[in-house]
């Protein structure tokens, strides 16, 4: 699958599980490719060494994190 396939409702859930539905219509605006969405499950599962050492997320990817961990406390999220 190409990486710049866009991630439908369907795939997002199936990534990233089932989450509030004002969280997944934000998603869902930022249209993202399903990598953005792995990328963002990877990190928010805490996987940070994909991304190699000392790299942060970036880009869309980044953007879900922050739809999905707003109102959480920065010190849960992974370095």
């Amino acid at each position: 699958m190409p990486a710049s396939v866009r991630a439908t409702r369907e795939d997002i859930t199936a990534i990233l599980g089932n989450i509030d539905a004002e969280k997944l219509l934000a998603i869902v605006e930022l249209a993202p490719t399903i990598v953005d969405v792995e990328a963002a499950s990877s990190w928010l599962a805490g996987d940070t060494d994909v991304f190699g050492p000392g790299k942060h997320l970036k880009g869309t990817a980044s953007d879900i994190v922050a739809i999905l961990t707003e109102g959480e406390d920065e010190n849960d999220r992974p370095l």
